[in-house]
């Protein structure tokens, strides 16, 4: 075969059409199910690929030189839209398009000079030139990505390194060999793309698959993560009185229903004005009054003791591993803050709080409840009995 008549391959040529489709195909299977802009791209390249393979055919096939115009169009069209894909990185938008309209604008200059040099040096200058900027696209595309992880993103990475080599590779053949005389016969088939540059496509495209995959499972991880955040988070809320932020009623019935037994103080209160406080003041004022209440308890606990609003204003404190003694004088220290209780707007507004324990005992945490509850009822009614006036004896 002589390489300065160069007669079209229809192998080559069949190679690079299905190569061109396939790989097409694969990217924009990638962009349809990512959004990814990168992979668009690489698409709307691939496309550009397939015209250009048809245009490159007729000019190999007619060596006629109106054909050199539009496969030069869109083989470095096919480059420009690379070199936007490399700038648009993993991302699933384009940041900056007027980079891209940049670039676009110069393809006819591209297309001029190519055209120029195929006409005045021939088709091996053309094909030269065209190596090199390919070598040079599939090398920015390469560092552009350096920062991808995975498997897959490095197979990707090293196979545009291998095609920029294998391009370059393809630039000198044909500067050391067409400036010589009788270059050898395989050399036309630089013309075309060879089978290993058909074999490192395939490793990228199918490289890509696998980089899209691992950012797939990366996502699900992330968002599998995150669920069992909002999972956790949930569950704290649904045990959490809102008023108060204090454990509420269900977390308290699930306490007592553990199997697990609990060891220490069960200490049941309840505020004994709280009903002429909302009547008087309004029910903004009670549940201030509330709110404070279930910050003062919550700060009078230790860590491994619980708090809950058992409902309205009545609450239970579980005091873990304490005895009785212990438990009685935290509760007479809440008991005289809440005498000097103050209320925005309303100055000091005594709060009287009364109060049972219980010591489990080895007993069950239902039992003791029962009779803190039964405890705190008792001190009410005597308190009230107390505070109520005497009756005047009947008037003779």
């Amino acid at each position: 075969m002589d390489p300065s008549s160069p007669v079209a391959d229809i192998t080559s040529f069949y190679i690079q059409e299905i190569g061109a489709v396939l790989f097409g195909t694969v990217f924009l299977f990638l962009y349809r199910q990512s959004r990814v802009v990168y992979f668009g791209l690489w698409a709307v390249a691939w496309g550009m690929r397939v015209l250009a393979t048809f245009f490159g055919f007729q000019l190999m096939r007619t060596l006629h030189p109106g054909w050199l115009a539009p496969y030069a169009t869109f083989e470095f069209g096919f480059a420009i839209v690379l070199i936007s894909a490399a700038r648009a990185g993993f991302a699933s938008s384009m940041k900056d398009w007027r980079s891209v309209l940049r670039l676009i604008s110069l393809l006819p200059i591209f297309v001029a000079l190519v055209w120029a040099i195929g006409q005045y040096s021939g088709l091996e200058a053309y094909h030269a030139s065209h190596a090199v900027v390919l070598g040079f696209v599939y090398m920015y595309n390469f560092y552009t990505l350096r920062k991808s992880s995975g498997v897959g993103a490095r197979i990707f990475r090293y196979s545009l390194l291998m095609l920029a080599a294998a391009f370059f590779e393809h630039a000198v053949i044909l500067l050391y060999l067409f400036n010589r005389a009788g270059a050898p016969a395989w050399a036309v088939y630089l013309h075309h793309e060879t089978y290993y540059d058909f074999a490192l496509h395939c490793v990228m495209a199918f490289a890509a698959m696998a980089m899209w995959s691992e950012s797939q499972i990366d996502r699900l991880r992330d968002l599998s993560g995150e669920l069992d955040h909002l999972r956790r988070e949930r569950k704290q809320t649904m045990d959490l009185d809102r008023l108060t932020g204090l454990l509420n009623q269900a977390a308290l019935a699930r306490r007592v229903e553990e199997p697990a037994g609990f060891e220490g103080v069960v200490v049941v209160c309840d505020m004994d004005n709280f009903k002429d406080i909302n009547d008087r003041y309004g029910h903004l004022v009670g549940d201030e009054i509330l709110r404070n209440i279930g910050n003062l308890l919550q700060s009078s606990i230790r860590h491994e003791d619980e708090a809950f609003r058992w409902g309205g204003d009545e609450f239970v404190i579980l005091f873990r591993d304490q005895r009785t003694g212990v438990a009685v004088r935290r509760m007479e220290d809440i008991e005289s803050r809440l005498r000097a209780f103050r209320v925005r707007g309303l100055g000091v507004l005594p709060i009287s709080f009364s109060w049972g324990t219980a010591d489990t005992e080895g007993r069950a945490l239902r039992d003791a409840l029962d009779e803190a509850d039964r405890n705190m009822y008792t001190l009410k009614r005597s308190r009230a009995a107390e505070s109520a006036p005497r009756e005047r004896p009947p008037a003779r």
